[in-house]
């Protein structure tokens, strides 16, 4: 299996520097990294990103993916043509940001329907899908590689069932198959702590279902601990290990049993948390060791890949 670890940066927000986070990645042997949205991104000159390219390089890392934090981009899935122009000027930007940095590929969930609304899911497909459509033309002549989607797991926030993402992704690729040279593909960055829990906290479909759904679409993932309802983010300590659902070792085995259906390698695997409570004195310097003991977890069942 051609896998390699990555980090997306979201623990370092309000906490850290990208220059620790980067010398601590060096330590450890991870290359790969995913930057995470934060406020200012997506009005930070170029100078900013090209800087940001060359100190991790300088670490031996290369930014490989840029995707969504905050729920960025969710205009496309609401009523209002001011946020659906306004995710569209910010997608785009993102789109420069990734070539900048010489990502391969930018992206994020696709956006979420307003609980009292849910009636316009279906024209929130819709149209996402067309602006996807469009936007895989615009990455395409920025240099990119691919573009990205989160399936998610909750039903206001598509694709979540197997329906969906056969639909969504599905659609997609048609249109790129039918434009390969004028279009860029759409993969999804699966997440092996995403699954289905109904109102009631029914599992309807648990998270390796739905990851392994995902494998002929999927550009990348995202390693992270939960619990059985898929309702905590946390990583790979002993601790954690104990009380979570995340299994590496049958991870592993998932993925090189489906090795030949992956349609990107090397697949990059990244890890994702939000680390401690951000803005603490007594949390805040506990992040290195969270960061260093689950990433080492991962490697003693990956490699150091």
């Amino acid at each position: 299996m051609d896998l390699e670890l990555g980090i997306k940066s979201d623990p370092i927000e309000a906490r850290y520097s990208f220059e620790w986070l980067f010398e601590l990645l060096e330590e450890l042997g991870v290359r790969n990294v995913q930057l995470g949205s934060f406020p200012e991104l997506f009005s930070l000159e170029d100078g900013w990103f090209l800087e940001l390219r060359e100190k991790a390089a300088r670490r031996g890392l290369a930014i490989r993916s840029c995707f969504t934090t905050h729920r960025d981009l969710g205009g496309f899935f609401l009523d209002d043509p001011y946020r659906q122009r306004a995710t569209r000027r910010m997608f785009e930007r993102y789109i420069r940001v990734a070539a900048l940095l010489g990502a391969e590929s930018v992206g994020g969930n696709p956006g979420s329907v307003p609980r009292d609304r849910m009636e316009l899911k279906e024209s929130g497909i819709a149209r996402y899908l067309g602006q996807m459509k469009e936007l895989m033309g615009v990455a395409c002549r920025g240099g990119l590689q691919w573009l990205a989607l989160e399936p998610m797991s909750c039903l206001a926030e598509p694709p979540t069932l197997p329906e969906e993402l056969d639909r969504m992704l599905g659609e997609l690729a048609e249109h790129h198959r039918a434009n390969p040279r004028e279009t860029v593909p759409v993969y999804c960055c699966a997440d092996i702590g995403h699954g289905y829990c109904d109102a009631e906290r029914r599992v309807v479909h648990d998270n390796w279902s739905l990851f392994e759904r995902q494998i002929p679409f999927m550009g990348a993932f995202h390693f992270k601990n939960t619990d059985r309802h898929f309702d905590a983010t946390f990583g790979f300590s002993v601790e954690e290990r104990r009380r979570g659902i995340i299994d590496l070792e049958r991870l592993r085995d998932l993925l090189e049993r489906n090795a030949g259906r992956l349609p990107v390698r090397p697949l990059v695997g990244y890890f994702e948390t939000g680390g401690p409570k951000v803005g603490r004195d007594y949390s805040d310097s506990d992040l290195a060791r969270v960061l260093r003991e689950s990433i080492r977890a991962i490697q003693a069942v990956f490699g150091r890949v």
